[in-house]
């Protein structure tokens, strides 16, 4: 016999799940001055780079530093390292993989231990066998990706362009002292003189497209080269894409070609 229950629903709230995205920070040092430097040289003169986004701290890299030394990984100052990155718009709200110190200070400070939590690879899978078809929860229907940003008028010394969570595409020219920042691609159809930094939240698939590659910085995914080290004389002033090779012998490295017709 089946029996049918009325049940009361609360008119005041309901409790679902959720999912909310996070951007993470891998903490490899302690020393929050040096962080402050390197945060400030990094993003210091993108002030809307990020916009109230939750982080999640990941200690990981700290403790993995730590296992093959003598001396456990260092304390870590939470409060402090709160308000730095509350100054870039940053809402620290979890922690992972710290000392059991670390995780015990971090929630004195009020992050949340999240020990499952995972990052998510921008990288595309690799094809996998096609898994038996299962019940899957319904959600809301993705939404519609953002298409290019599209400059037509030069950038001039001084300027910045930012393109958020897509690619950006510039038809003039950017000039020494502009800067160009996507967190895609970036397709400058004609001279890029100044910096231009794609897959600014860590995409490292993402490249830098130019007819005429003269440029002060090339960045991709925080990788990044200098007109301290001139560009080879092969792809100087030529139409040239750039990307990035992660995890070589040599460490992470931007790699450049010419374009040919």
């Amino acid at each position: 016999m089946t029996v049918a229950i009325r049940a009361t629903t609360p008119a005041t709230f309901e409790i679902k799940s959720a999912n909310l995205p996070l951007v993470a920070l891998l903490l490899k040092s302690t020393d929050l001055a040096a962080l402050s430097r390197e945060l400030a040289l990094r993003f210091g003169d993108i002030p809307d780079f990020f916009d109230q986004d939750a982080l999640m701290i990941d200690l990981s890299p700290l403790e993995a530093a730590a296992s093959g030394a003598a001396t456990p990984a260092g304390e870590i100052d939470f409060s402090a390292l709160i308000a730095l990155l509350g100054s870039y718009q940053l809402v620290p709200v979890a922690v992972k993989g710290g000392n059991p110190a670390q995780m015990a200070a971090a929630l004195q400070a009020g992050l949340l231990p999240v020990p499952d939590a995972h990052l998510v690879s921008l990288r595309p899978a690799t094809s996998q066998p096609a898994a038996p078809p299962t019940a899957a929860p319904i959600s809301a229907p993705p939404a519609t990706p953002l298409g290019a940003l599209v400059i037509d008028k030069p950038l001039r010394s001084g300027q910045q362009v930012y393109a958020r969570g897509r690619d950006l595409v510039v038809l003039a020219m950017v000039n020494a002292g502009a800067e160009v920042i996507a967190d895609g691609h970036i397709h400058v159809y004609a001279p890029l003189r100044g910096k231009a930094m794609a897959g600014a939240r860590g995409n490292t698939e993402a490249r830098i497209f130019a007819l005429a590659l003269e440029a002060e910085l090339l960045s991709i995914a925080g990788v990044y080269r200098t007109s301290e080290n001139p560009l080879p004389p092969g792809v100087a002033g030529q139409p040239t894409q750039v990307r990035l090779v992660p995890g070589g012998p040599d460490g992470d490295k931007l790699v450049m070609s010419v374009l040919n017709a």
